[in-house]
């Protein structure tokens, strides 16, 4: 099932990039890979059957979760929250027990060592994404390319 995520702007990285934002843009995603990135109308026609989702808001690449995990009853309740704020990874050093790791590897939350970083919003890599509205506040979560975060 061929899903596309649409939002008032996409942007394909953090730092950003030399296309700039893609305005009324829109995220293609099959499985757990991005299938396109561009303007809405171009990713709709390409995919016709495809299944739309409209956030308002900036759509972007999924962030790390830099230090611990938030405390909550559960590590899988942990996980959750890491989920809520937008981010798609965890810092290794912060999933540091092993039901924490079994959590975030049943969410497909990535556990990064090192520097690494989630890529940008290229087809053909992994479906890590999140929206946020004006304010900041998280709306959605995609994370290998399953909505576990949805805010309205």
């Amino acid at each position: 099932m061929l899903t596309i995520h649409a939002a008032d702007e996409v942007r394909r990285s953090w730092e950003g990039d030399d296309s700039g934002p893609v305005r009324d843009g829109a995220v293609a995603v099959e499985g757990d890979r991005i299938a396109a990135v561009g303007p809405l109308d171009q990713v709709t026609e390409r995919f016709p059957g495809a299944r739309v989702r409209r956030w308002p808001g900036v759509l972007v690449p999924g962030r790390v979760h830099e230090g611990p995990l938030p405390e909550a009853p559960s590590p899988r309740e942990r996980v959750h929250a890491v989920l809520k704020s937008g981010a798609v990874a965890v810092r290794e050093p912060y999933a540091d027990s092993p039901e924490l790791r079994a959590a975030a590897r049943r969410s497909d939350v990535l556990v990064l060592t090192g520097t690494a970083s989630p890529p940008a919003l290229v087809p053909g890599g992994r479906a890590d994404l999140a929206v946020f509205d004006g304010t900041g506040a998280c709306l959605a979560t995609v994370c290998a390319g399953r909505l576990v975060h949805r805010r309205r």
